[in-house]
């Protein structure tokens, strides 16, 4: 599957998890989250940090959240991605999305080894989905 194909089939799933949302509006975690937002997208903000992102009620995990959702975004160090991969795969999650930063060749083959399907070192879902500030 391409690329493309395989953002257009992210796309078309939902809802929507951003692992590693953030507070801080100038972030790449809560950009991400707004571009949801402004899309009129379904989605969850996972930080075990905060009680909420942009009026959003935030999860401190992927398991904690109240339905299954099938795509995430991940905006989180490399070494972090691997884990929450683990936790994407235990949870239903079929679609990730390694903004870029977030991706290391470990946690792209790991997903791929659990049979997700992962968009990771191209477009940035801002650019994609078309964000603005």
């Amino acid at each position: 599957m391409s690329i493309q194909d395989r953002i257009q089939s992210f796309l078309a799933s939902g809802p929507f998890a951003v692992v590693g949302a953030s507070t801080d509006r100038s972030k790449y975690g809560n950009k991400v989250l707004r571009c949801y937002q402004q899309h009129g997208k379904e989605v969850y903000p996972i930080n075990p940090k905060a009680p909420e992102v942009e009026g959003l009620k935030a999860y401190p995990s992927l398991s904690a959240l109240p339905v299954k959702v099938p795509a995430i975004s991940v905006i989180t160090p490399p070494a972090t991605t691997e884990q929450v991969v683990r936790e994407a795969a235990a949870a239903g999650v079929t679609h990730i999305w390694m903004q870029p930063g977030a991706e290391s060749p470990q946690a792209v083959a790991l997903a791929e080894s659990l049979g997700l399907s992962v968009i990771a070192g191209g477009p940035c879902l801002l650019v994609m989905m078309g964000y603005h500030d």
